[in-house]
């Protein structure tokens, strides 16, 4: 396993201070880890991805490693228990240390690796999309195999993105560590990180005590438990044929507009024409002033408007 006791002082201009790790009262333990190797089609470029990984990463949670180009965290097992796994990026390939019991399990873990990392993305065929584009084909043609990076796990990427609303990245990762602090998992015994709150966690916390322990709005902390209580009802925030269905249930929760879905798209629900056209870091990066007038400038680039949205953020943020 690759990881850190601390966090790296800054990446890609993201300042990212230093953590501890959670005392353990009791803990988790694993097997002996193995080591598989993921394939992708290059370039693959680290350097934005690791600065995205780390960026949003959450203290207690995950530990980054930025020397040896290592996240280490929790991926759900097929039957949605915690499971401790490193990834190491490569130009080429991406390493994944792992305690899979079976292949089953093995394969369950690979596939989420894969799609959080857009591993199966086709870098040529976004270039032949993009790169002749006069507004974004020089980033395209620059960075050929940028991806867009989401999250392994579409209740915590819907927590988060709520967490987000208004705020800064690197406040949204404070509120989500005091999250994993107050309602996370058990703790892993060598590391003594905790899995992020699972939908059944939060769903049984009032939202007062929810706002309380992390120190969001009294509106946010309503609607994640509200979103909690949904997910343990059965709204499932994956990929799946039903896209406009999902978009419509999550529309109907409180505290759930437009840019929340739109943003969950292309984060973690694979959609790689989904575009947070409201988005404010993205209108500044364009220079437009509105949603629709975002939307207008990327009527070029779909189906590959993800693509374009995360070259725009990562010009605009200089990772």
């Amino acid at each position: 396993m690759c990881g850190s006791a601390s966090w790296p002082v800054e990446v890609g201009g993201f300042h990212l201070g230093t953590t501890g790790t959670t005392p353990a009262l009791r803990t988790i333990d694993q097997p002996t880890d193995r080591t598989a190797h993921l394939d992708l089609t290059a370039p693959f470029e680290v350097g934005p991805a690791l600065a995205v990984l780390a960026a949003t990463a959450l203290p207690g949670a995950e530990l980054v490693d930025v020397e040896s180009a290592c996240l280490t965290g929790f991926l759900a097992r097929p039957d949605d228990t915690p499971t401790l796994v490193t990834v190491r990026l490569h130009r080429d390939h991406v390493e994944l240390t792992h305690a899979a019991s079976s292949g089953r399990e093995l394969e369950h873990l690979t596939a989420t690796v894969r799609s959080c990392l857009d591993l199966d993305a086709d870098p040529d065929a976004v270039a032949t999309a993009l790169g002749a584009d006069p507004q974004i084909g020089a980033m395209v043609r620059s960075r050929p195999g940028l991806r867009v990076i989401g999250y392994p796990d579409g209740f915590e990427a819907a927590v988060m993105t709520i967490i987000g609303q208004q705020v800064s990245v690197a406040a949204a990762r404070g509120f989500g560590a005091r999250a994993v602090a107050a309602f996370g998992g058990v703790p892993q015994s060598t590391t003594g990180l905790r899995p992020f709150p699972t939908a059944a966690d939060l769903s049984a916390v009032h939202p007062t005590e929810i706002q309380a322990a992390i120190g969001v709005t009294h509106s946010r902390a309503r609607s994640i438990q509200a979103l909690a209580t949904a997910c343990t009802e059965g709204l499932a925030i994956s990929p799946g044929p039903d896209g406009p269905g999902l978009r419509r249930e999550l529309l109907a929760l409180p505290g759930i507009g437009p840019w929340t879905v739109d943003l969950l798209a292309v984060r973690a629900l694979g959609d790689r024409d989904g575009y947070p056209s409201g988005d404010l870091v993205l209108q500044r990066a364009l220079g437009v002033g509105s949603a629709i007038e975002a939307r207008t400038a990327a009527e070029a680039w779909s189906p590959f408007r993800a693509y374009a949205l995360f070259h725009l953020w990562s010009s605009a943020l200089g990772i």
